[in-house]
């Protein structure tokens, strides 16, 4: 994923491909809000680290047979840009992101989305604006992040260029997750593009950043319990069926490493997202 203006990404891509190829290009990137450390007289719209707000009668996430999860972040949906993505996130109240991170058994279990048995361990809470809140200590044995305010700023995401959508888009038919014998592939490209931005960051909405393959496919192959290959029509149409709901990136203000400066990354199917159901959200992560 490559993120930056509309302007300065059409520049880019009219650069080094033909003409059509890159207004084809440019009609797919999306918008989204990455989040950036807040300045002092900037206005904070979440936080990564610190201390959750809940309710009094929420429980704090836990990993049945693991323990409490711990809180990796939050974004207050109401202070968000109004129209920065084009995912349906609620117009108020407040996501809060929790992972287990291995504080509580020095990492031996792992959260990974082909083991269905540890989904458990990474949660989406939503919280409505009519809920009364207040700060909630952290679990005993589990020691909170140092806490950061985060700032929003709205962006325009390009895909991967072995991103499904490009595939379909430029090589439709082409074998999934291949460099794809098409412009958008070109070594000339992909080398503008990592000079462009090749920077991971906090991320609400838009294309993911994927560090490996594409995290569409890890969830679609996931949720169909690998019991179809990459050939398969059936997973091409479980890859469309999820959006990037956040992303958060390995982060020294909060003392926050994710293997070796790997990324968590919460997706999400659209009606999923447009009910509420935030506990059918699906998390991967992914690192170097």
């Amino acid at each position: 994923m490559t993120h930056g203006s509309s302007e300065a990404l059409s520049a880019l891509a009219h650069q080094h491909l033909p003409s059509d190829v890159a207004e084809h290009w440019v009609g797919l990137l999306r918008p989204a809000v990455r989040l950036e450390t807040a300045t002092a007289s900037g206005i904070a719209v979440g936080q990564i680290g610190g201390l959750p707000q809940l309710p009094a009668d929420v429980e704090w996430p836990s990993w049945e047979g693991h323990g409490p999860l711990s809180f990796i972040a939050s974004v207050d949906c109401a202070m968000l840009p109004a129209g920065a993505v084009d995912i349906t996130i609620p117009a108020e109240g407040t996501l809060s992101f929790f992972y287990f991170d291995g504080q509580l058994d020095d990492g031996e279990a792992l959260v990974l989305a082909e083991d269905r048995e540890s989904w458990a361990g990474a949660r989406v809470l939503y919280t409505t604006p009519d809920e009364t809140c207040g700060e909630r200590d952290a679990p005993a044995g589990l020691t909170p992040y140092p806490r950061v305010p985060l700032a929003a700023h709205p962006s325009m995401t390009a895909a991967e260029p072995w991103h499904p959508q490009i595939r379909d888009a430029f090589a439709p038919g082409a074998p999934l997750g291949n460099r794809y014998d098409h412009p958008v592939c070109k070594q000339d490209f992909l080398d503008a593009m990592w000079e462009f931005d090749d920077g991971v960051g906090h991320q609400i909405g838009g294309h993911a950043h994927s560090i490996q393959n594409p995290v569409e496919i890890e969830v679609a192959e996931a949720v169909t319990d690998g019991d179809v290959s990459w050939g398969d029509p059936a997973l091409d149409k479980e890859i469309g069926n999820w959006v990037l709901l956040a992303q958060f990136d390995s982060e020294d203000a909060a003392d926050m490493m994710w293997g070796d400066a790997g990324v968590l990354y919460w997706l999400i199917r659209p009606q999923d997202l447009t009910e509420r159901r935030f506990d059918r959200a699906m998390f991967t992560w992914q690192s170097s």
